[in-house]
């Protein structure tokens, strides 16, 4: 069977036109947690202001339906089907345009490497759902993988972290050949760029185990802004180093060397219970006409604003406090998945 590239499909970037954006609602587990209020008002905020750009639907489990209808604008389109989780990004299909239209590569998905505490059965289920509302043909990868472990430039060039594809519980025994040539056949790319790993703490008990989207993204072809911690007494201090260097001496796949752009962390350096915290500006989430940023009510929000807003022209830059997504795992780009336009 032709694989997407073969065929002509490719994943655009993340500014190129959306037709919609998708998420999906929390309804039980790790997400909802002891405080489902929190997780309600974060996700509906993120929603509700992207609604105002483009079109947005909501994947939603039928046993929250009442939830969903007190928290989110009328605009949010619905579509009903039983959910596990709420991490869209990673639960979800990545899109892919070509001459035969709109495509999914449909990644396997076993809850970021079969986690204990994870479930997956509903949600390995969600990008057929998806694919299938959007009308858009499903191609199956082979693959364990998850949208938040890749970010494309739309010209060929796709990062990742060694630490996510080539995870024993992802996908055992793999070569990062086999990786390459899968995200070759599947993203329409030409050049992989491999981080050497992902920040401290999503390594924890409810990490991802390095997903690229909180460390590195492409703003246009050519330019990445990079997660750098500025405190030495944080442990991602060298984490941040070690990764702008590598991209500093990278080139992408139209053989351009990268202009990097640093987005300092906030200030805010641990949690009450003493823990690092993994805040990052790189997990914002572009759309028509605007970006979306996590904030933190710390004094860097603004100078990240600043900084995307000069990178990313011609679009409002919203800040939406993402302390209670990060709690729970993730930020704003982790529940959140662009269906582009054709």
């Amino acid at each position: 069977m032709p694989t997407p590239a073969e065929l002509g499909f490719a994943m655009p970037a993340e500014w190129a036109p959306h037709a919609r954006t998708w998420m999906a609602w929390p309804t039980e587990g790790y997400t909802l947690g002891d405080a489902p209020e929190d997780a309600y008002r974060a996700w509906s905020q993120v929603a509700n202001a992207i609604v105002r750009h483009e079109p947005v639907t909501m994947v939603l489990d039928p046993a929250a339906r009442a939830s969903a209808d007190a928290w989110l604008d009328p605009a949010v389109r619905r579509l009903e089907r039983p959910l596990n989780d709420a991490w869209m990004r990673d639960i979800g299909p990545t899109f892919l345009t070509g001459p035969g239209g709109l495509a999914v590569a449909d990644w396997v998905f076993n809850g970021w490497g079969a986690q204990a505490w994870a479930q997956w059965d509903k949600d390995a289920l969600i990008a057929e759902h998806v694919a299938e509302h959007a009308g858009a043909r499903a191609f199956a990868s082979r693959m364990v993988n998850e949208g938040g472990g890749i970010h494309v430039d739309g010209e060929g060039t796709v990062l990742i972290t060694e630490t996510v594809q080539l995870d024993p519980g992802r996908n055992p025994d793999w070569t990062r050949e086999q990786v390459e040539r899968e995200l070759r056949d599947f993203l329409g790319v030409r050049k992989v760029i491999w981080l050497p790993r992902g920040l401290t703490r999503d390594y924890g008990e409810f990490g991802t185990r390095g997903h690229v989207d909180i460390v590195a993204a492409f703003v246009q072809p050519g330019v990445v802004v990079v997660h750098t911690q500025p405190d030495p007494a944080h442990p991602d201090h060298e984490v941040g180093r070690e990764n702008a260097a590598l991209l500093r001496a990278s080139t992408d796949a139209r053989g351009r060397a990268l202009e990097v752009v640093e987005l300092p962390a906030p200030t805010i350096l641990a949690e009450a219970d003493g823990e690092p915290v993994d805040y990052s500006y790189i997990n914002h989430y572009v759309g028509n006409g605007f970006v979306l940023l996590c904030a933190f009510d710390d004094p860097r929000d603004r100078e990240a604003a600043e900084i995307l807003g000069k990178l990313l022209p011609g679009r409002a830059v919203e800040l939406v406090d993402a302390r209670p997504i990060f709690e729970r795992g993730g930020g704003i780009h982790c529940i959140t998945q662009q269906e582009p336009a054709l």
